[in-house]
């Protein structure tokens, strides 16, 4: 369940009370792990696979009730776009920023700055590059920045003295940062108070337009401008007949070994504070990634180039002992992609609507499950549940119908038992996307890869309703992984 896509009454799911009030409706229900998608600052398309950062996160996640209730606002925040079935990023971008800003003056103004909990969390040097990034780059009229005045492009560098007004603008992005910390670890204590674990969500790549790529060129094949000379994505596949051409730039892998790999441990380092469990999107990168080059209109052209997963692997595990790490297994791998997850004991996933074979006389799955994995229904690149099964020929339907009721499933209808088959299984975990839990079709697909921009990652629940009685209904399954 992506914390965008919870109620709220500002338009776009936030870290306020509904995130409490969903917390104490999965522990009710027997939850114990809440998945959820990148937090960080979202750019180019809305996409969290795109963000402006690896550890900063979106001050649209800010709730406005929290900051009236801690005195930072004169006046309750009216409501907007509450009952929205769709997020509107800019539209709540707006709606909040006069508030952001307010309750920005009344914190400087109460003394807040001298606290020892601010000035603790700002002093982490991310805090202010970050600042300082998007202050530059709303200076530069939100261009990316290897498009920026030569003196803002190259700050990182120089680190110069700031102008008055750009320092501001920088503060103004710390305390907001500041704020994000301390209201999402609210939200993570309680999770955790529930006995949940909280799923975080790590893209492989960062974005081109980030503080991560302007504050630390030589991790990335960049030409001396700042641009990318190769990028990357995936070749042609089930999603797409001329691959994913993602535009994240490239490692530069000689490099970042010559650092001891810091870069990769800085990022799932601050991850590891904000969430008990973290998946790794596109781990295969680990083992082997796509090259393209960045001349390239699509992904068709590239290249796979092996990467040095073990060394970085065994390098997160020396310098952050403890990390529970998930590996994003899916699509066409070669062996070694398995052999390098299992060498590490990594749970990695399996699919339902990809597993499950209408090909031939009767449906089978084609990926058995074993203990050590973790079996989802969908995630949110590919269709819901229902809407994979109503897009199916009448044949292929009753021979999904069969294999349920080969696998002890005979009871109840469709939607019940394929998620009574995704829970009852052997895998260790199984997640569940809320839309499947609902049991919603098209409406709830959150992503069509190989696309960018609107409707990807505006699906949105305007209220608790249906959540409340479809959990409710499978709390058995749930709590006990039994059959209804």
């Amino acid at each position: 369940m992506p914390v965008s896509a919870l109620p709220s009454r500002t338009g776009m799911g936030e870290l306020g009370a509904q995130a409490y009030h969903f917390i104490e409706l999965l522990q009710k229900n027997g939850v114990k792990i809440w998945q959820i998608l990148p937090l960080n600052p979202v750019g180019y398309g809305n996409s969290p696979y795109q963000p402006y950062s690896s550890c900063a996160g979106d001050e649209l996640y800010i709730s406005l009730d929290a900051l009236h209730d801690e005195g930072l606002l004169a006046g309750a925040p009216e409501a907007f776009r509450e009952k929205a079935e769709r997020v509107d990023y800019e539209a709540v971008r707006a709606f909040k920023e006069p508030y952001l800003k307010e309750a920005y003056a009344a914190f400087v103004k109460k003394g807040g700055k001298e606290e020892d909990g601010y000035k603790s969390f700002v002093s982490q040097k991310w805090v202010y590059d970050y600042a300082v990034f998007r202050a530059l780059k709303k200076k530069n009229g939100g261009r990316c920045w290897n498009e920026w005045e030569t003196a803002d492009r190259d700050w990182p560098q120089t680190r110069a003295a700031l102008p008055e007004e750009i320092e501001e603008e920088a503060q103004y992005h710390s305390f907001l940062q500041y704020v994000f910390y301390t209201q999402w670890m609210g939200v993570k204590k309680a999770a955790n108070d529930a006995g949940i674990r909280i799923m975080g969500d790590v893209p492989f790549y960062v974005g081109v337009d980030s503080v991560d790529v302007w504050g630390g060129r030589d991790n990335f094949l960049l030409d001396t401008d700042g641009r990318p000379i190769f990028i990357a994505g995936v070749p042609p596949d089930y999603f797409s007949a001329t691959g994913q051409r993602w535009g994240n730039p490239i490692y530069d892998w000689d490099y970042l070994k010559k650092n001891g790999y810091q870069f990769w441990v800085d990022r799932i380092g601050y991850s590891n504070k904000l969430f008990d469990i973290i998946r790794i999107d596109h781990f295969r990168a680990f083992d082997t990634f796509w090259k393209i080059p960045a001349s390239c209109p699509t992904a068709v052209e590239g290249e796979w180039i092996e990467a040095p997963g073990y060394e970085v692997i065994d390098t997160l595990l020396e310098k952050l002992p403890g990390v529970c790490l998930v590996a994003e297994d899916l699509g066409d791998l070669r062996p070694e992609v398995l052999t390098l997850k299992d060498h590490y004991g990594l749970k990695g996933m399996k699919v339902l609507v990809f597993s499950i074979n209408t090909d031939g006389k009767y449906a089978f799955d084609s990926f058995p499950e074993t203990e050590n994995l973790i079996c989802y229904t969908g995630t949110h690149d590919n269709s819901p549940l229902m809407e994979w099964y109503g897009d199916l020929s009448c044949a292929a339907k009753r021979k999904v119908r069969a294999f349920l009721k080969r696998n002890g499933v005979k009871t109840g209808n469709v939607h019940d038992r394929l998620l009574t088959h995704a829970l009852t299984g052997r895998a260790d975990i199984a997640i569940v996307p809320m839309a499947d839990i609902l049991g919603l079709g098209k409406s709830g697909h959150i992503n069509t890869p190989g696309t960018v921009g609107s409707p990807n990652w505006e699906w949105r629940m305007p209220d608790f309703d249906g959540a409340e009685r479809m959990l409710s209904r499978y709390r058995r399954l749930l709590a006990g992984r039994e059959a209804l």
